[in-house]
């Protein structure tokens, strides 16, 4: 696995102390990182990062070495300008960010897709919009990537719907949890677009019943 340098990243977001901390515990433990960087290191297409938060995968990927355009967006400016901010002080190169409400508009695009931890946020109908637009940006060299907590009746599936909740309530996420995928509902529309799929557990040592969804153009 890649080493990803949570404490260095952490320092782009000084003076806020709640965001060097944030950062710093969510690069060092969420097996989000890794796993990313492990699956990303085999394509150097352009990366689209659909809710890209304040802007760690843009970090990690750079800390670890990644080279790759790189293009974050998501809903929230205020998120946003705290990643430009971060990217600034990192002076990190062939990255931008920008504010996109993917309910009205899907950004143009052709390489590789992550969506991690986003389509909760979507009704089922608008989730599956996203996952047909993301879809079509696939280039053959390119990957499309989600982590997202499934819905398969399990114990980690309800405690996941229930930090969802508490995410919101707290105010870190503007949208409230919507819907909770499936297994079955998300590999059925890929392969409808030509996808071969991986499904492969990446809970790590947390409760979350995430799983990372890796998906290619089959050849």
């Amino acid at each position: 696995m890649h080493s990803v340098p949570a404490a260095k990243i952490a320092a782009f977001y000084l003076p806020s102390r709640y965001h060097y901390w944030y950062s710093r515990s969510k690069v060092g433990s969420d097996p989000l990182y890794e796993h990313v960087l492990e699956i990303m290191a085999k394509s150097d297409a352009p990366l689209l990062d659909i809710g890209c938060g304040i802007g760690l995968l843009a970090q990690a990927l750079r800390g670890a070495g990644a080279t790759m355009a790189y293009r974050g967006v998501d809903i929230d400016s205020q998120k946003i300008a705290i990643a430009r901010n971060a990217a600034k002080k990192a002076a990190l190169e062939r990255v931008e960010f920008e504010v996109c409400d993917l309910t009205q508009v899907f950004p143009e695009h052709r390489g590789s897709v992550a969506l991690l931890d986003v389509v909760q946020y979507l009704d089922a109908a608008s989730r599956d919009a996203v996952l047909e637009s993301a879809a079509r940006c696939v280039s053959a060299d390119g990957t499309l990537i989600m982590r997202a907590g499934l819905d398969d009746g399990s114990w980690r599936a309800a405690f996941t719907r229930l930090m969802d909740r508490a995410g919101h309530a707290v105010r870190w996420m503007q949208t409230p949890p919507r819907s909770q995928p499936t297994k079955s509902g998300i590999h059925e529309l890929l392969l409808r677009h030509g996808f071969r799929c991986e499904f492969l557990p990446a809970w790590g040592r947390t409760p979350f019943n995430n799983w990372m969804v890796v998906a290619q153009m089959a050849k």
